[in-house]
């Protein structure tokens, strides 16, 4: 699929319909993980972050530093958080947010979330074949507030 293609995909909704962005925000759990969360306030990902706390969500940071991040301890993957997590929500390059995907779906996640601008096509039908609810190329802090 050329890059055309993917977005009018995009555009149809097929990677994010309304459906599924408002189960993932409102019915699928309130715990997300964030990978790519750091301290960095100057980061997309901080931002998201208070956005999502802001909507009562339990956000945990996934970082190869693992910083704890406003009062909630850091892990350097997916693996190594030792509860169950609801949503994953992906800030890495589109290059690398395949495996992160792959994670989730092996961490036992009900969804998985691409942030702006990060597409896998293929990640995205592994995802969803495996059961989980994806959505990709859209942002939770623009969609939640719509609710």
């Amino acid at each position: 699929m050329g890059p055309r293609q993917m977005d009018r995909r995009l555009e149809d909704g097929v990677y994010g319909d309304a459906a599924t962005v408002r189960k993932i925000l409102t019915g699928t759990g309130d715990t997300w993980a964030v990978v790519g969360l750091s301290n960095n306030r100057s980061r997309a990902a901080y931002g998201v972050a208070a956005v999502l706390r802001r909507f009562g969500k339990r956000v945990v940071p996934v970082h190869p530093k693992a910083e704890t991040v406003d009062g909630e301890r850091g892990y350097a993957s997916l693996e190594e958080i030792p509860f169950p997590v609801d949503v994953v929500d992906v800030f890495v390059n589109s290059d690398l947010a395949g495996a992160v995907a792959d994670e989730a779906v092996a961490k036992g996640a009900k969804a998985v979330w691409f942030q702006l601008g990060v597409v896998d096509e293929a990640a995205y039908e592994r995802t969803r074949e495996a059961g989980l609810d994806m959505v990709m190329d859209r942002c939770p802090a623009i969609e939640i507030p719509r609710l």
